[in-house]
């Protein structure tokens, strides 16, 4: 079976979004690279349900090389994630404050500093039809110089350079939507500066690895 250790790490990281609530039923999906090859989440398929042979290998072109089930109809958004950035790996959820958020504004700003882990402010994506290019160059714009995006009255979607690295910041995204929107029951929220930001940078930079 092509790409097989991959595969089985796709229902592993699928059971893992059930379990935190990213995803609910069958939305969602996710990908992982290797060389000219993507294996991909299947469409109509609970994420905590699937096998390895479930999910299909696509060349990059988008061709279905291995695997009977057709895969997610967001093939084209992870192609186009994948031609404009050096991710390997791709975890798109439908969370639920990461829908709030993408309901309500253009952008969600650095409410906290683990916020830089994700690139800084984090853009949404204007909305398109699902499964559709406009929707892929959207979410390609919006992910420049950026671990993830929202994508407007959708969901998320955040890379890594492994599956365990995606998923970590498609989880570090929902939080800090959670945090925000929290936040905005209590009062107006305190946004950090560029300042307070630089200086976690240069903080960080001079911690001890």
């Amino acid at each position: 079976m092509e790409m097989a250790a991959e595969r089985e790490r796709l229902c592993e990281i699928g059971r893992r979004m059930v379990e935190t609530g990213l995803v609910l039923g069958t939305s969602g999906n996710i990908s992982v690279r290797r060389g000219d090859l993507v294996a991909v989440t299947p469409g109509g398929v609970a994420l905590d349900r699937l096998t390895p042979a479930d999910c299909p290998v696509l060349d990059s072109s988008g061709r279905v090389v291995d695997g009977a089930r057709a895969p997610s109809s967001e093939v084209p958004m992870h192609l186009a994630v994948y031609e404009a950035t050096d991710a390997a790996a791709i975890v798109h959820t439908h969370s639920q404050y990461a829908v709030v958020v993408s309901t309500t504004m253009t952008e969600l700003p650095p409410i906290h500093y683990n916020a830089l882990l994700l690139g800084g402010v984090v853009r949404v994506a204007p909305y398109a039809t699902y499964g559709t290019p406009e929707l892929a160059a959207h979410v390609r714009a919006a992910l420049a110089g950026r671990q993830a995006a929202l994508m407007q009255n959708h969901g998320a979607i955040a890379i890594g350079h492994d599956l365990d690295q995606a998923l970590s910041s498609a989880r570090l995204l929902e939080w800090l939507c959670t945090v925000y929107v929290q936040a905005k029951m209590v009062g107006e929220p305190r946004i950090l500066t560029e300042e307070e930001l630089v200086a976690v940078i240069e903080r960080a930079a001079q911690s001890p690895r």
